[in-house]
């Protein structure tokens, strides 16, 4: 019997690695090929490992248009790789056990039940005040230091709201909407003038992140994304229909 005919909207896929999004759990390298399919599945294979994994096609998605460096297939669930099988990834929630014959008293049942503490009264001797004075010591210390972690704490918030302004990027900004928000670059490079995509780096060394934006042209280019000091996204943007530029931008080489 003859095999199904290759679905039209995968054909492209046979010679082309991609990426799924999002990413299969339990399976590390996240690039593949295609191999074939059938009316209800289809065969990948991974293009570090060699394995190859059937997948419902009830669970593939839209294919991105963005295929530099690489294409995207979007997952319409969270899927995980266990006994040599893809299904759908169940998060699991442990509860604490209950004791036998026990049942799970509620916090305002709990509350209602506690014993009320019996408070001893007699008259403070000369021992007794020393151990007050030590408590009021060890007391009034713990409240300095509190104050002084709140302090450090709020500092701290500061300082990482000022390096997390990136955050109010998206994809609708260009190199201008960018300057206005985080201020002009201290560099400005595009990646190469050859090619259908192009990419432009501003660099903000005080910040150590560099805005990365891209288009068909050097005209038409906007955000995709932001890179840290070590070349690794810490910030992307959604895709149509699915997914996000993360993927892209970890393809991407330095330039």
């Amino acid at each position: 019997m003859a095999s199904p005919p290759i679905p039209p909207q995968l054909d492209h896929l046979i010679t082309r690695p991609f990426s799924f999004y999002p990413p299969i759990i339990g399976i590390e390298h996240n690039e593949w090929l295609y191999r074939k399919a059938s009316w209800s599945e289809i065969l990948v294979v991974n293009c570090k490992s060699g394995e190859e994994v059937w997948i419902s096609r009830r669970y593939i998605g839209e294919v991105s248009r963005v295929d530099d460096p690489v294409l995207i297939v979007g997952l319409n669930r969270e899927l995980e790789y266990t006994a040599g099988m893809v299904v759908p990834f169940q998060r699991r929630v442990i509860e604490m056990p209950v004791a036998v014959g026990g049942n799970p008293a509620r916090p305002r049942e709990a509350a209602r039940l506690a014993p009320g503490l019996i408070v001893g009264i007699r008259m403070a001797s000369e021992q007794d005040k020393r151990i007050f004075k030590l408590i009021g010591a060890a007391v009034t210390a713990a409240i300095l230091l509190y104050v002084l972690a709140v302090s450090l704490s709020r500092q701290r918030v500061v300082f990482m709201a000022k390096d997390q302004t990136y955050l109010g990027l998206t994809a609708r900004d260009d190199r201008t909407e960018v300057v206005v928000k985080l201020g002009e670059p201290a560099t400005d490079h595009w990646s190469s003038e050859a090619g259908a995509l192009q990419y432009e780096a501003l660099d903000y060394p005080d910040r150590k992140l560099t805005v990365i934006l891209m288009g068909s042209d050097r005209n038409s280019a906007q955000y995709v994304g932001t890179m840290d000091k070590n070349w690794q996204p810490v910030h992307s943007v959604p895709l149509r229909p699915a997914g996000t530029t993360d993927s892209l931008l970890r393809g991407l080489k330095r330039f």
